[in-house]
């Protein structure tokens, strides 16, 4: 039996997934992957219906100092030589009293480990560009604890406490186009088992 729904890619170039993190505990250092996507799919366009499959390649992670994006890359954070991907499944969306924000539940997967993490969207609305094409757009926030994925590489610092917080702080703007309806049996396939970006 078909099941068709309404698919929405991900535009990159006007879309970003950044984070924060505390440094020395009186500044922030601040990041981003510039490569990833995502299989997204609504019933009509009715985003409390949507399912996510998200998938970032990790060797895209950038801070603005190449040192320091090795040494992420390295075994002592994503081990990208084993680990090439971070994973967002969706569990559930919950919209809120406020109808343009969401409560989105899921599995966030890093160095292949799998945690639970609650994100909050804000729905920015719907509007059709110059050339046509429907499009979303939405801010997602939250904060994960790195620990829980075993990123636990850290300095104390003479003045006691340690280099860098626990605390992760996700931020990402996210703009999204209409691909129309799909048979979601037919897009299975490309949301399991996706191994290349």
């Amino acid at each position: 039996m078909k099941t068709n729904k309404t698919q929405w890619i991900i535009d990159r170039s006007h879309s970003e997934i950044a984070f924060r993190v505390r440094h020395l505990m009186i500044a922030f250092v601040k990041g981003s992957f510039k490569i990833f996507d995502a299989n997204i799919f609504t019933t009509d366009k009715d985003f409390a219906t949507a399912t996510i499959n998200l998938w970032i390649d990790v060797a895209s992670i950038t801070t603005g100092d190449d040192k320091r994006d090795e040494h992420l890359k390295s075994s002592d954070f994503f081990d990208v030589a084993n680990h090439k991907q971070i994973k967002f499944t969706s569990t559930s969306i919950k919209q809120l009293e406020n109808k343009n924000n969401y409560e989105l539940r899921g599995m966030l997967y890093i160095r292949d480990f799998p945690q639970e993490v609650l994100l909050n969207v804000q729905y920015r609305g719907i509007v059709k560009d110059p050339m046509g094409n429907e499009k979303a757009g939405f801010t997602v926030t939250g904060s994960i604890n790195k620990i829980a994925w075993g990123l636990s590489w850290n300095r104390p610092m003479p003045s006691g406490g340690l280099m860098l917080s626990e605390e992760v702080l996700i931020s990402c703007e996210v703009e999204l186009t209409n691909a129309g309806q799909k048979d979601l049996e037919m897009e299975k396939e490309s949301v399991v088992n996706k191994t290349a970006l």
